[in-house]
């Protein structure tokens, strides 16, 4: 039974959704030990969705007129429907974080950089994270596992037991 943190319902799914973004988005994070046990399942379950399904898509052959009057083949490659299904799924669960500004990067280079990238976090879920654990997966023949918590002992201000979560 999961623990409820001191916190409303309301209050420990926007916590849990915002920890596993920054989770999944930099690999590793400090936080309380309670926080921790609490956000280790969920996100395995989020990453374990993802890997289930990053392999399904589609490609699709479109031919379009460009501005010259010529037919022109595309290639498109899109979602398939359990991929489609699983990307809602994992958006509703996790928090979309904005990609991070580069520290000599302009604010044209960043826009021009992020305009094609609407959820971050979910694309590195879904071209990163899920691509790497279903290789460890076939590898090792274990599925599951794919966090770590290490206890670092009390925080000064509150004695309160702080933990690192990360990425195996």
């Amino acid at each position: 039974m999961p623990g409820k943190l001191g916190m409303t319902a309301t209050q420990r799914v926007a916590l849990l959704r915002n920890q596993a973004a920054n989770l999944l988005m930099y690999g590793k994070i400090e936080t309380t030990k309670g926080k921790a046990k609490e956000l280790q399942p969920y996100v395995e379950k989020v990453i374990t969705l993802a890997i289930n399904s990053y392999e399904d898509t589609i490609e699709e052959t479109i031919t379009t007129t460009n501005s010259k009057g010529k037919e022109v083949k595309e290639k498109i490659v899109k979602d398939g429907p359990k991929k489609l299904a699983a990307r809602r799924s994992i958006m509703n669960k996790v928090a979309d974080l904005p990609l991070e500004k580069g520290e000599n990067e302009s604010k044209k280079e960043y826009k021009n950089r992020t305009q094609d990238v609407k959820h971050p976090v979910v694309e590195k879920l879904f071209n990163e994270i899920a691509p790497k654990y279903a290789e460890r997966n076939a590898e090792n023949g274990q599925g599951g596992g794919y966090t770590r918590i290490y206890m670092t002992g009390q925080r000064k201000g509150d004695a309160a037991e702080t933990a690192i979560i990360e990425l195996v």
